[in-house]
């Protein structure tokens, strides 16, 4: 029996435009905007690379 297409895995990896909070707060390390210490809640937006 044939998978339907609708449920096949697309071949294009689309980037995601929502991040998780760790690889926000790695993003954030990253770009100098985060020091070791500070909270993990009420993140600044970041945009992924």
């Amino acid at each position: 029996m044939a998978q339907h297409r609708s449920l096949r895995l697309s071949k294009i990896a689309a980037k995601r435009n929502v991040l998780k909070r760790y690889e926000r707060i790695n993003l954030l390390m990253a770009r100098g905007k985060w020091k070791e210490g500070d909270r993990g809640l009420g993140l600044p937006k970041t945009k992924p690379e």
